[in-house]
């Protein structure tokens, strides 16, 4: 008897940014830091993924990773992000 294995693929690309110079900026002003990087994630950084149809996997210090179902959607993204 046979067991047959059934595999659920599917095409992603993934995103994954970061802030130059962040260490220089929080030796400079941590608290600052911090919050001028809220700010942006919340009114740039996560509208632009979900705006391109990604889903915001996780976000770590200056670090975003974010999940697209084709590379298309991710360069928008990160071009919309830059602007």
């Amino acid at each position: 008897m046979t067991t047959a294995i059934t595999l659920d693929r599917r095409t992603a690309a993934i995103f994954y940014s970061d802030v130059a110079g962040y260490s220089r900026l929080m030796g400079a002003d941590e608290i600052g830091t911090i919050s001028a990087l809220r700010g942006a994630y919340s009114a740039i950084v996560e509208p632009a993924i979900h705006e391109a149809g990604g889903r915001l996997v996780q976000i770590a210090g200056d670090a975003v990773l974010a999940e697209f179902g084709q590379a298309g959607e991710a360069v928008d993204c990160a071009i919309q992000i830059q602007r």
